[in-house]
């Protein structure tokens, strides 16, 4: 049985990777509680295509 609480999955995706024309995403799925943050993530991981450190934000 699946636990019940605060804790959802979220999708970050690379809002730097869009505007260079490659192919391909960067996105991460990770868990959020929603209610200690009900805002937007917005955290700065590694980019495998643009191989570097870029800004990644929630989708939903």
């Amino acid at each position: 049985m699946a636990k019940k609480g605060n804790r959802v999955q979220v999708i970050l995706e690379c809002t730097e990777h869009k505007g260079t024309g490659k192919p391909g995403t960067s996105r991460y799925i990770t868990t959020k509680n929603k209610k200690n943050s009900p805002d937007r993530m917005e955290i700065k991981k590694f980019n495998s295509i643009l191989k570097k450190m870029t800004v990644h934000k929630e989708i939903k």
